[in-house]
């Protein structure tokens, strides 16, 4: 921070500026692929509130760039031949922004009114904060079991935290001290960020105001499964990454996966080939979602544990391509 020349000679006392209009003092990352109306959306519910929204496409063919620039954001068409991550995504246009806050919002999302004037308030209030996120609701969570699962995963305790989802408002300068996000990263990129922000001295906080409503659009189990496995190899490469400093970052998630994942019905092959009851290891699964069940509901026990398998398909996989020196490919599930 750059401080003024001390002198002896008295200067007439100025009074204080006006705070900045909020508009002026954050943009807007937007990235997407072929989102059509929900993009549009987006961005209209961003404009009120930000000065300038920059939209990330990633390769759309149903005209979301042309629409987003008939808009009036700034579009940065994405290198396709390079390949494709949000964290990438993000970086692009974080290269723009000239505001001291950037908004980063994924394209299937809504802002809600209050929420920029909000966590700029908190940011304000709290100087160390460097990310602030708060709630992402799904807009339809009643479609299927699947959007209820993830309006469930969205309600993150109120406070201090250690990670935010893709939603987030955040310092500039303190996302730049940083290198951004880690650009080839398929997913768990904002955790990554969050924890080598964190390290610097910074806060993440979660607080208590509505932010974004989110459409996941899953409505089959396939698309579940393939969620899930994205989250599976998130662990395994976030271990691989950070799991040796002292926050050991997913660590335990990977441990779980493969334990509950490939553990137990690999124990259960051997011993049956042994004995019949050796199948007797899969009731593992179903105790599992008896002694959950008390704590989170039936419904998000039976995918907890169900989730296990995915999960540790994620995570073998994410091993198997790193012993090839291969990047994995994104691992879509709409």
């Amino acid at each position: 921070m750059l401080h003024p020349i001390l002198t002896q000679q008295r200067q007439p006392v100025a009074s204080n500026p006006p705070h900045p209009a909020p508009k002026n003092r954050v943009d807007a990352v937007v990235i997407g692929r072929n989102e059509g109306v929900r993009l549009q959306a987006c961005i209209a519910s961003l404009q009120p509130q930000v000065g300038r929204v920059i939209y990330v496409d990633s390769g759309s063919t149903d005209g979301s760039a042309d629409m987003a620039r008939g808009m009036g954001a700034q579009v940065v068409a994405l290198d396709m031949a390079q390949p494709f991550t949000a964290a990438r995504a993000r970086n692009a246009g974080l290269a723009l922004v000239t505001a001291p806050f950037v908004q980063f919002v994924d394209g299937d999302c809504t802002v809600q009114p209050a929420w920029v004037q909000t966590a700029l308030d908190f940011a304000d209030a709290h100087p160390a904060a460097a990310v602030i996120c708060g709630r992402r609701r799904e807009r339809h969570p009643n479609a299927s079991i699947y959007n209820a699962l993830c309006d469930a995963e969205w309600d993150t305790p109120i406070g201090q935290t250690r990670a935010c989802g893709g939603d987030a408002l955040m310092r500039v300068a303190d996302l730049r001290s940083v290198g951004g996000y880690t650009p080839y990263l398929i997913a768990g990129e904002e955790p990554e960020l969050c924890l080598r922000l964190a390290r610097t001295g910074v806060q993440i906080w979660r607080i208590d105001a509505e932010m974004t409503l989110h459409d996941a659009a899953i409505t089959r189990i396939d698309q579940w499964w393939q969620r899930s496995r994205r989250a599976g190899h998130a662990y395994a490469e976030g271990a691989a990454l950070h799991g040796r400093g002292p926050e050991r970052h997913w660590v335990t998630q990977t441990r779980r996966a493969l334990i509950w994942g490939a553990g137990v019905p690999l124990a259960a092959l051997i011993l049956s080939a042994l004995h019949p009851a050796g199948l007797a290891v899969l009731l593992a699964w179903p105790l599992q979602i008896l002694r959950l069940t008390p704590r989170i509901g039936l419904a998000p026990a039976f995918f907890s544990v169900l989730g296990k398998l995915p999960e540790a398909q994620g995570a073998i996989g994410f091993y198997t391509q790193r012993l090839r020196r291969k990047q994995t490919g994104l691992i879509e599930y709409k």
